[in-house]
């Protein structure tokens, strides 16, 4: 079975189907199964936290949902556009540019190569460094290329595992202008210990545990549930 179907049809935005995700790694004392048999729904401007202690498979689904990993089982059937995860930056070629790298992914997603280099150019404040092999970047540097790149792509729906930790005070404003409020119609799948964030732009949560997980409509009861985990 395919792990993500492209179901997109005429423009329009239909829901991210996650159907039974199992995921397993083979470990020296036998197979662990981190995730196991994961399903929900999330439509088209919705926002759902992932709630779960340390190890609970939280970034895990988000890499598995963003192409990053693939599942041992299930699929993911996506009705919009679904970023990689925000906080990814090891997915560029080091030996390139970080202009270089920017216009192999705008041709990538078929985008304005000019429109796009120009906006991760203003963006991510990096300057004549983005002439540099992205191998001699900080981890910092890394990060706010792939976060505006990312941007620059427009996607319906952003995976966000713990992001906005870049820069300064000003850099962390103009991220969260960006996300929250410019793409708040777009749907967002949020990975944050940030309770005050989730609070302000989640409707539900799903909450994880020793690999199961449960969709939670209630948000404040999800918030309860895992205060206790």
């Amino acid at each position: 079975m395919m792990p993500a179907v492209d179901l997109r049809k005429g423009g329009k935005l239909g829901p991210i189907v996650v159907d039974n995700i199992v995921k397993e790694y083979e470990t020296t004392i036998g197979i662990r199964r981190i995730l196991d048999g994961i399903s929900f729904t999330l439509g088209a401007g919705e926002k759902m936290a992932v709630f779960g202690r340390n190890g609970a498979g939280k970034s895990t689904l988000v890499k598995i949902m963003g192409g990053v990993e693939f599942p041992t089982s299930g699929q993911i059937v996506r009705g919009m556009s679904m970023s990689w995860p925000l906080a990814l930056s090891g997915g560029f070629e080091s030996s390139m540019s970080g202009f270089d790298n920017i216009r192999f992914i705008a041709r990538i997603y078929n985008k304005p190569v000019e429109d796009v280099s120009a906006f991760v150019d203003d963006f991510a404040e990096l300057g004549r460094q983005l002439y540099l092999p992205v191998m001699n970047y900080s981890n910092g540097m890394r990060a706010r290329l792939a976060f505006a790149l990312t941007l620059a792509v427009d996607f319906d729906c952003f995976l966000i595992d713990e992001v906005i930790s870049v820069g300064d005070q000003r850099f962390h404003a103009k991220c969260h202008e960006a996300l929250f409020v410019k793409r708040a119609h777009c749907a967002m799948i949020l990975v944050s210990h940030d309770l005050h964030i989730i609070k302000e732009y989640c409707s539900k949560a799903l909450v994880l545990k020793n690999g199961r997980g449960r969709v939670f409509d209630d948000l404040e009861l999800a918030i309860d549930i895992y205060s206790t985990l």
